[in-house]
């Protein structure tokens, strides 16, 4: 049996209602740069043709650190983040906190759900290139003490494809990978070319189908006509390149 926790509901009546909000890694690890007492960014709230937009703004000695640590005009952390604000959606969510001596206290409940995304840049760009980079394996050289022979006989079936059958038989179907896995395998295809039919995009990253377009529709949109009709392409504020249209918009 799991032991049990007591947690201090002192001032519950009197707790003000929280945000839950996700923001990206790199965004996580700049904070944690910061002095004991130092200010991480501002959070602006504003409207907009009667809509409420939310943005943070990262402070600009913690955003002129690069995600080395060092000052790095190349690669600094872009600034704003505007928020995508979703709906609790009918769940009750709390905020807990853990004090020195492991007592827990309830500090509020969740009233709003937003994700922190940057703005399109192309220094976020190449944020994304060095962590897509950092997790491909290292390729590594050996030295043979014998000759390989370069003649095979053939078979009927080989070894890997049985194995490979096997597995599939067993697990019946994709397995979902992190969220945050597939976003990177999205990203780094679509750095290749802009336009991918889906069935491609499922070839590529190996995902369910629906999980797959649930994620894809918060970076991508689906063309509906034109030549690449039924193709998905990154939204405008993901993409490190301007689309014709856009480009002709600014040259008028």
């Amino acid at each position: 049996m799991s032991e049990k926790v007591e947690v201090n509901l002192n001032g519950v009546k009197e707790t003000k209602g929280v945000w839950l909000v996700k923001v990206p890694k790199y965004l996580s690890q700049q904070w944690d740069k910061a002095t004991e007492n130092g200010e991480v960014g501002k959070i602006t709230i504003g409207k907009k043709q009667g809509k409420t937009e939310v943005c943070f703004s990262l402070n600009e000695e913690l955003a002129a650190l690069g995600t080395g640590g060092e000052k790095d005009a190349s690669l600094q952390v872009p600034r704003d983040h505007p928020f995508t604000m979703h709906t609790v959606g009918g769940q009750t969510m709390a905020v807990f906190s853990q004090s020195e001596t492991d007592e827990i206290s309830l500090e509020g409940m969740v009233v709003h759900r937003a994700e922190c995304k940057p703005v399109a840049s192309d220094s976020y760009m190449k944020i994304k290139r060095l962590q897509i980079e950092s997790v491909k394996p290292q390729r590594l050289s050996q030295q043979l003490d014998r000759a390989i022979p370069t003649a095979f006989k053939p078979v009927a079936n080989h070894h890997f494809n049985v194995e490979y059958e096997k597995k599939k038989k067993s697990e019946g179907k994709m397995v979902r990978a992190e969220r945050q896995v597939v976003l990177d395998m999205l990203f780094s295809a679509f750095e290749k070319q802009q336009y991918y039919s889906f069935k491609d995009l499922v070839d590529i990253t190996k995902q369910p189908v629906t999980y797959l377009k649930e994620i894809l529709k918060e970076i991508g949109t689906c063309s509906r006509k034109g030549a690449h009709k039924s193709a998905w392409e990154l939204k405008p504020e993901y993409r490190h390149y301007q689309s014709a249209e856009e480009e002709m918009t600014q040259n008028t």
